[in-house]
């Protein structure tokens, strides 16, 4: 992904002055001056104490020490050692200056920061080293391919290729740019302001394929097919994989997963290209909107085109993330034999805050990924190396019924930064509410409508986290149950539930953005019962519904719901009672090593 002249989310843009040429020079519509960066830096004087409290620095998602960071480039798993890259700025808290920062682990979970792998250096990058991936070629090379910037007078995008300098060594500390770059170039009518991050590449009948994002005309997302014998020398297959008319696609992923129900939790290599039982998931980035959407379909090796099970998928999107997650990329534990997603999530303060807090930007749990039972959709979890920061001592609650109206505290442990797991039973949807077709298929706004604190039926049910003790802050992840519209999609007319982040009363701070975020959980709720698990982790809580059916990464800055002062609490708001089978919650440990460059 290439970002120039703004902030990716919602923030005002503001970027270093070393950068401000570079935008110049690569015609960027937003042009920051130097006065615009004093401004920024005496506005960073004014933050909120609260913004800069220790206690908002995330404690086990992954992020650097200090500095901006995006999109996660390159995952792989190479010698015995799990390697991350990903954008990051080696100067400061907002964007610029952007190069391939490089952390290592052995777990996933505790890393170490190396040197910086990929930065401006030859012809085809020398105005920028974008988003990428990595392909383990077949004799066990690893190569990375990258989107470069090569032209000062428009943003003027090509695609390079690095290795690693000694492959033998397992942390792949040093990389060389060979001859011949850039090895792809945006001939043939490509808009080439809007041709980049090229995806992991796939094998088969003796070629190489891989996909490059791309936007054609003035609002059509392309994936483009290239193919190869030898890595280096590519062409370009005359149709696009697939397109829809939904704005730019950034970050496009294509990767098999199994329809087998026996091995449905068990991963694929992204060569394996066709079998009874293969199934193609594409994903892509939506510059528009900034969410990342998918479908589920089939790969035709042979034509080269890709085809959605569902043909209206282009339109209602199926997300990996209803909240703050972008940018995404997945690969294939060779290990584990599991299909691993990465995701970025962006600070919702100001940029200026940003600048006075010194950091921007987290990478969300990495998730394991696999095809549900019924084919329509993905699943994902938290990866089990996870657990192992979970505390001795958890607290539980089961059989415990809350009332309408009512929220239990759960006491005996800190939650500022904690995982908790619950399952609701529901006795009775007879008192759902009915959903408004209109709504039907727009869940962010049924949320925005109908939010935590707006009593319902059955619902709003779920947790309130990071709260203070007097509950004037609090985040609300929770669930709300409709009967089923008219008209609408809804396999065999089953209730509608509904699950939301409600971030509205997170924090006393006035000055921070605070959306709603919502999904619809396909699931059949009336079998009585449903799940939720919930990683706080001071300014992120990111919740899993369903079992991975649905998942929500909201960024959250309380003022005084902060680290010992955090509450947790299970509420219904709704009129018909919610009994909790069981809640466990566990403190979260940081992780031995530090994450960051």
């Amino acid at each position: 992904m290439v970002v120039l002249g703004g902030r990716v989310a919602w923030a005002c843009p503001v970027l270093l002055v070393v950068v401000v040429l570079l935008l110049q020079l690569a015609g960027a519509s937003h042009v920051v001056y130097e006065t615009d960066l004093l401004e920024t830096e005496a506005a960073a004087a004014t933050v909120p104490p609260s913004i800069l409290d220790a206690e908002l620095s995330t404690g086990y998602h992954f992020r650097p020490i200090k500095n901006w960071i995006n999109d996660p480039n390159a995952p792989m798993y190479y010698k015995g050692w799990y390697h991350l890259f990903y954008q990051y700025n080696p100067k400061g808290a907002v964007w610029g200056n952007i190069v391939w920062a490089h952390s290592v682990s052995r777990d996933l979970i505790n890393w170490v920061a190396l040197e910086t792998a990929i930065q401006p250096s030859i012809k085809s990058d020398k105005y920028g080293c974008w988003s990428g991936s990595a392909t383990i070629l077949r004799d066990g090379t690893p190569a990375i391919m990258y989107t470069g910037i090569d032209r000062a007078d428009i943003n003027y995008e090509v695609q390079n290729i690095a290795f690693p300098k000694n492959k033998s060594d397992p942390l792949l500390r040093e990389w060389v740019k060979p001859r011949g770059n850039p090895i792809i170039v945006p001939e043939g009518g490509i808009n080439a302001t809007q041709f980049r991050d090229p995806t992991t590449a796939w094998y088969a009948d003796g070629h190489w394929r891989l996909l490059i994002g791309a936007l054609s005309g003035a609002s059509r997302g392309v994936a483009y097919v290239y193919r190869s014998r030898d890595f280096m020398r590519w062409t370009r297959v005359r149709k696009p994989l697939h397109s829809a008319p939904t704005g730019m696609w950034e970050c496009p992923d294509l990767y098999p997963v199994t329809a087998d129900g026996r091995h449905r939790h068990k991963g694929l290599d992204t060569s394996v290209v066709s079998g009874p039982r293969v199934k193609h998931v594409l994903k892509n980035s939506l510059d528009l909107r900034r969410y990342d959407y998918y479908t589920v379909g089939t790969y035709d090796r042979k034509t080269e085109r890709y085809v959605p099970d569902n043909p209206a998928g282009d339109e209602h999107h199926l997300r990996y993330d209803y909240g703050n997650f972008y940018a995404s990329k997945t690969f294939y534990d060779p290990v584990k034999r599991r299909r691993i997603l990465w995701g970025w999530a962006n600070e919702s303060d100001a940029a200026v805050d940003d600048v006075a807090k010194g950091w921007a930007g987290i990478q969300a749990i990495p998730r394991k990924v696999w095809l549900d039972p019924s084919g329509r959709q993905l699943m994902q979890w938290p990866l089990e190396e996870l657990e192992a920061l979970r505390g001795k001592r958890p607290v539980s609650i089961k059989n415990r019924v809350v009332k309408r109206g009512e929220h239990v505290e759960v006491t005996g442990l800190r939650t500022s930064q904690a995982d908790v797991e619950v399952s609701f039973e529901v006795a009775s949807i007879d008192g759902a509410e009915a959903l408004d077709p209109a709504l039907a298929n727009d869940a962010q706004k049924l949320c925005s409508m109908r939010g935590a604190h707006v009593e319902g039926g059955v619902g709003p049910f779920g947790l309130w986290v990071l709260a203070s003790s007097k509950l004037e802050e609090k985040t609300a992840v929770f669930f709300r149950v409709f009967k089923a519209a008219r008209n609408i999609n809804s396999t065999n007319n089953k209730p509608v539930v509904l699950m939301c982040s409600d971030p509205t009363m997170s924090s006393l701070n006035p000055n921070l953005y605070k959306p709603t975020f919502a999904g619809f959980v396909d699931t059949d709720i009336a079998k009585g019962k449903i799940s939720l698990r919930s990683l706080i982790d001071r300014s992120v809580v990111e919740s899993f519904g369903a079992g991975g059916r649905t998942c929500i990464l909201s960024r959250v800055y309380p003022t005084l719901a902060l680290g010992k002062n955090a509450r947790l609490h299970v509420f219904n708001n709704g009129k018909v009672d919610i009994k909790v089978s069981e809640l466990t919650a566990w403190e979260m440990k940081k992780p031995a090593l530090m994450n960051g460059a």
